[in-house]
C-alpha cells in the first residue's frame, strides 16, 4: 500500500507527460515551429506554425481580461487527450488520498510503523545510501496532508483550467510535484530527503512559470528557484556536517549518535562553533528558504504568478511546509541544541509579525493570502522552537485545509470576476457567488482562530507553547504571535468585506459574475468541512495527553511542554481570542461602517503606508545589496575580464597579430620566377659583402 501511495502520482505524471508530448506532436507534426509575436492585451500571443490567427489566451490567466471578454480571441484548441490526462491523474491521487487515511489509522492508532527497503542507491566509501521508505506517525500525517490537498487541487483544476490548451502538461507537473513531496516525507535518510527537497523545487519552478509566455511568470519562477537555492546551500552544508561528525546520513544512526555530539566543536573558518548548534542552524537555513521565512521570504508572494491551484497546492498547503516537517523530523537534533531552537523561534516569530503587517495593505487577493501563509508558517516555527513539535505539526495539519480553501476560494472569486484580482474592484459578491462566500467565511474563521474552528485549537496552542517554553526567545515569540493574531483577523476580514460586501466597484464584471462549476465547488466544500473537523477531534493527539502514544518515537518532544502549556494562566489562553475579536471589529469599522477612514489614515501616514505597501522594501534592498553589485561584477568580468584581457590578448591580440604576420608573409609568395631570382641575387650580394669586409672570417 505504501509503495502505491508514493508511486501512483509518478505514474500519473508520466502518463500525463506522454499525453502532453503526443498532443504537442499532433499540434506541430513538423517539429518546434512556434513563433512568439507581440503582446496582446497584456499577455503574450503565441502563433503556432507561423499562423498568427491562432492565439493562446488562457481563460484563467491573470491580466488577460482587458477587453472584458475572450470571444474576440482565436483561442487555441485543447491538446489532444486533455480530458484523459485530467481524469487519470486526479483518479490516481484520489486513490492515494483514501489509502493515506487508512495508513494514518494503521500507523497512528494501531502502531504499525514500517521501514520498506526498495533498493541500494549510492555506495561510495563510507557513504552508503539505500532507497527506502520510513513510515511512522509523522510521515502518515504528512501523507494525509499531501495527498488529500493534492487530490482536491487536481479535481479543482479540472474546472479552473478548463480553457487552457496545455492541461496535460499542467496536470503532469502537479502530479510530479506530489511525487517529489511524497519522496521527501517518506525519506529514511538525508540524501533521499534532499532528492525530494530539490524535486519540489523543480516542480515549483515549472508550475510558477507554467504560463511561460508571460515575462512576470518567468521572473517569478526564476526568483523562487534562486532564493530557494540560497537556503538549500545551508541545508547541504548541514548534511555534510552531519556526515563528517557521525559518518552516516541514515536517520536512525544520526538519532542514536546525536547525544554523543554534545560538547563537540567544529572548526568553521577559524571559529570553534558548537557542533550541534552550527549543524542545526545550517539545516534550518534550508527550512527558511523552503518555508519562506524572514530574509528568504521574498519569493513566495511573487509565486502567485502561477495558476491559482498551484498557489493552493505548493505555496499554501504542501511545499512550504517541507521546512517545518524537516525540523520536526530532526527534532532529536534540535532538542540537543537550545541555541539553535532560539534561532528557530526568533525567525518564526519575526516572520509571523512581519508578514502580517505587510498583509494589512495588500490589494491583490492572492497576495493577501500568500502573506498570510508566510505568517502562519512563522507560527509553526515558533512551536518548533518551543520544543512543542507536535503542536507545530497540528497547525501544519489544520492550516493545510483552511489555507488551501482560501486560495481555491480566491480562485473561484477570480473566475467569477473574469480574472480580476484587485479587491478594490470587487464588492457585493456574496449575492452573486453565495457558496464561495460561505466557504471562504469558514476558512477565514478558521484562519483567525474563531472558537471551535480548526485554527482556534492549533494557533492558540502555539501561543501557549511559546509562553510556557524555556527558550530565551520565548517571550518574544509569545508577544509577536499575539500581535500577529490581531493583525491576521484584521487583514482576513478586510479581504472578506471588500470582496463580498458593500457596493460593486466594477458593475460590468459584477453583473456577469456567476458561481464556479461543480469541479471547483466540490473541493472547496470538502476543504470547508476540513477547516472545522481538523481541529477538535485531533486536539488530544497533537496538543494533548495523547501526543506521546500517537507520535511515539517519530518526534522528540521537549519534556513536560504539554503539561506546562496546560498550566499557563487563563488570561493567556483567552488573549488570542480577544486579539482576534479586536482585529475583526477594527476591520468591520474600517471597511463597513466608515469605509472612508482607511484612505484618510493612509494619507495621514504616507511613510508607514508606503513602507508596508512596499513590503518593508526588502526587494529594493536586495536589489541594491545583491542584484546590482552582481550585475556590475558580471559586466566588469564580461567587458574587462573577457573582452579586454582574454579576447584582447587572445583572439584579438596575440593570435590576431600572428594572423597579420602570416598574411603579410604569404604576400611574398608571388609565384613569379624573376621575383625569386631577384631575391636570390640580393642574398648572394649580401653574403659577398659580408665576406669582403671580413665579418665572416
Amino acid at each position: 500500500m505504501i509503495q502505491a501511495i508514493v508511486f501512483l502520482p509518478l505514474i500519473g505524471a508520466v502518463i500525463a507527460g506522454l499525453i502532453a508530448i503526443f498532443g504537442a506532436h499532433l499540434r506541430n507534426p513538423g517539429g518546434d515551429t512556434v513563433e512568439h509575436h507581440g503582446d496582446v492585451h497584456g499577455h503574450g500571443a503565441v502563433a503556432v506554425d507561423g499562423d498568427a490567427a491562432v492565439i493562446h489566451a488562457s481563460h484563467h490567466e491573470p491580466d488577460a481580461d482587458d477587453d472584458h471578454g475572450h470571444d474576440d480571441h482565436a483561442v487555441e484548441p485543447p491538446a489532444a487527450g486533455s480530458r484523459a490526462a485530467e481524469l487519470i491523474t486526479t483518479g490516481l491521487l484520489l486513490v492515494g488520498a483514501a489509502m493515506s487515511w487508512f495508513v494514518l489509522i494503521d500507523v497512528g492508532f494501531m502502531h504499525h510503523d514500517a521501514r520498506i527497503a526498495l533498493f541500494p542507491w549510492i555506495t561510495s566509501g563510507d557513504l552508503q545510501v539505500a532507497w527506502s521508505l520510513r513510515i511512522d506517525t509523522l510521515t502518515a500525517v504528512m501523507l494525509v496532508v499531501v495527498n488529500t490537498i493534492s487530490s482536491l487541487v487536481h479535481l479543482y483544476s479540472i474546472g479552473y483550467m478548463d480553457e487552457d490548451p496545455y492541461r496535460p502538461r499542467f496536470f503532469s507537473y502537479l502530479s510530479l510535484f506530489t511525487f517529489a513531496m511524497l519522496m521527501l516525507v517518506t525519506a529514511d535518510n538525508l540524501v533521499q530527503m534532499f532528492f525530494g527537497w530539490e524535486g519540489v523545487g523543480l516542480a515549483s519552478y515549472l508550475l510558477i512559470g507554467f504560463w511561460y509566455h508571460k515575462p512576470s511568470a518567468n521572473a517569478a519562477a526564476i526568483k523562487a528557484f534562486i532564493v530557494n537555492r540560497v537556503g538549500d546551500f545551508g541545508f547541504l552544508l548541514g548534511i555534510f556536517a552531519i556526515f563528517m561528525l557521525i559518518g552516516s546520513i541514515d536517520l536512525e544512526t544520526i538519532f542514536a549518535a546525536a547525544p554523543g555530539l554534545t560538547g563537540k566543536t567544529i572548526d568553521f573558518f577559524g571559529w570553534h562553533a558548537d557542533a550541534l548548534t552550527l549543524t542545526c542552524v545550517l539545516l534550518f537555513m534550508g527550512a527558511m528558504g523552503k518555508s519562506a521565512q524572514f530574509l528568504l521570504h521574498t519569493w513566495l508572494p511573487d509565486a502567485m504568478e502561477g495558476p491559482t491551484p498551484v498557489s493552493a497546492l505548493i505555496h499554501a498547503a504542501t511545499m512550504v511546509t517541507a521546512g517545518v516537517f524537516m525540523v520536526a523530523r530532526l527534532s532529536p537534533l534540535f532538542e540537543l541544541a537550545p541555541t539553535a531552537q532560539a534561532v528557530v523561534m526568533f525567525f518564526g516569530a519575526t516572520t509571523a509579525f512581519f508578514a502580517a503587517t505587510v498583509g494589512l495593505v495588500q490589494n491583490d487577493i492572492k497576495r493577501i493570502v500568500a502573506y498570510s501563509t508566510c505568517s502562519q508558517l512563522g507560527y509553526m516555527f515558533v512551536a518548533m522552537g518551543a520544543g512543542a513539535y507536535s503542536v507545530g505539526m497540528f497547525h501544519l495539519f489544520t492550516h493545510a485545509f483552511f489555507k488551501a480553501l482560501l486560495f481555491l476560494g480566491s480562485g473561484s472569486v477570480i473566475y467569477a470576476m473574469h480574472h480580476e484580482q484587485d479587491i478594490r474592484n470587487m464588492g457585493g459578491l456574496w449575492r452573486k457567488i453565495p457558496f464561495t462566500f460561505f466557504v471562504m467565511s469558514i476558512g477565514t474563521l478558521a484562519l483567525t482562530g474563531f472558537p471551535f474552528f480548526a485554527g482556534y485549537f492549533s494557533k492558540d496552542a502555539i501561543i501557549e507553547s511559546a509562553y510556557a517554553s524555556h527558550n530565551p526567545m520565548g517571550f518574544y515569540g509569545f508577544l509577536m504571535t499575539v500581535i500577529a493574531a490581531g493583525l491576521t483577523a484584521f487583514y482576513s476580514w478586510r479581504l472578506m468585506f471588500k470582496t463580498f460586501f458593500g457596493e460593486p466597484h466594477d458593475p460590468e464584471h459584477y453583473e456577469a459574475a456567476h458561481e464556479s462549476p461543480l469541479w471547483m465547488l466540490i473541493p472547496i466544500g470538502v476543504l470547508a468541512a476540513g477547516s472545522i473537523l481538523a481541529g477538535f477531534p485531533f486536539k488530544e493527539l497533537f496538543a494533548g495527553h495523547g501526543v506521546e502514544e500517537f507520535f511515539r518515537d517519530s518526534l522528540k518532544m521537549h519534556p513536560h511542554i504539554i503539561e506546562e502549556m496546560e498550566a499557563v494562566p487563563a488570561w493567556i489562553k483567552l488573549l488570542p481570542t480577544v486579539m482576534m475579536a479586536i482585529g475583526a471589529y477594527v476591520s468591520y469599522v474600517f471597511y463597513i461602517r466608515r469605509p472612508y477612514f482607511p484612505e484618510e489614515l493612509a494619507n495621514q501616514h504616507q511613510m508607514l503606508y508606503q513602507f508596508l505597501l512596499n513590503k518593508w522594501y526588502f526587494d529594493e534592498l536586495y536589489d541594491l545589496i545583491f542584484v546590482r553589485p552582481t550585475k556590475r561584477l558580471g559586466r566588469f568580468l564580461w567587458k574587462v575580464g573577457d573582452g579586454y584581457i582574454i579576447d584582447g590578448f587572445g583572439p584579438d591580440g596575440v593570435s590576431a597579430r600572428v594572423l597579420d604576420v602570416t598574411r603579410n608573409v604569404v604576400r611574398l609568395q608571388t609565384g613569379y620566377l624573376y621575383h625569386y631570382a631577384f631575391a636570390m641575387l640580393i642574398g648572394v650580394a649580401g653574403l659577398i659583402t659580408w665576406f669582403m669586409f671580413g665579418l665572416g672570417g
